[in-house]
């Protein structure tokens, strides 16, 4: 039944999300503002960008920023600090799994797809999918269903024949509102968060072969459908 796997980017396959927090947390060090992490990682999943992470500094400052500057500046720290991250724990052999099985393979991101699809390229990744869907290509990202809803007609696959792979809880909401099976693989900054929309929740993707997320998203579509 199930025909594809559809995964998140940031935070899922390459943990961007840390190198991001840190960046943000340098600059917001220099004002005199912590955020929680339960507050940051709100933030995560619904824009590469966030306008939420200026909006914190406005507040706290009680005045407008120069908004370019600092993504500039940010960006830079951001990508500097990317430079230490590898491909997240379990997921090239869950790509190798998926592939040999003949479960054809998605991104669904809220970032823009030069970000997205260049850094595949850089970890030799880009060519294991089949379809993408990123910010430019839909009206509204996570979370609503708009990406993964792309994916799917690109595809030709309906929801109950694929499974959605989410690190935040925006993605997660965004999975579900589109009629997908959902596992959350929380990340260092989004397992400050509980995921209860999520249709399983787990550490990490070493470890965890594909055929078992099949069969809890398989017995979850019958149970649905009432067969």
């Amino acid at each position: 039944m199930i025909e594809a796997a559809i995964l998140d980017f940031d935070g899922l396959i390459l943990d961007t999300e840390t190198p991001f927090r840190r960046s943000w947390e340098e600059i917001y060090a220099e004002h005199g503002l912590t955020v929680p992490p339960t507050v940051w990682a709100e933030l995560i999943g619904s824009s590469a960008d966030p306008a939420e992470a200026y909006d914190l500094l406005e507040r706290h400052l009680g005045l407008a920023i120069d908004r370019a500057a600092i993504r500039d500046r940010r960006m830079a720290r951001e990508l500097e600090l990317l430079k230490d991250e590898a491909v997240m724990p379990g997921v090239r052999e869950l790509i190798e799994d998926a592939t040999a099985r003949g479960v054809r393979l998605a991104i669904a991101s809220s970032s823009e797809r030069e970000w997205v699809v260049g850094h595949l390229e850089a970890i030799g990744l880009s060519e294991r999918f089949e379809a993408f869907a990123c910010a430019e290509d839909v009206v509204a990202t996570k979370p609503a269903p708009d990406l993964y809803e792309a994916v799917l007609a690109s595809l030709g696959v309906s929801p109950d024949g694929a499974i959605a792979f989410e690190d935040s809880a925006h993605g997660v909401a965004a999975a579900k509102a589109a009629g997908l099976f959902c596992v959350a693989v929380p990340n260092r900054v989004t397992r400050h968060l509980a995921f209860p929309a999520a249709d399983l929740v787990v550490e990490t993707l070493a470890g965890h072969a594909l055929t078992e997320f099949i069969l809890a998203a398989e017995a979850k579509y019958r149970a649905l459908g009432g067969t």
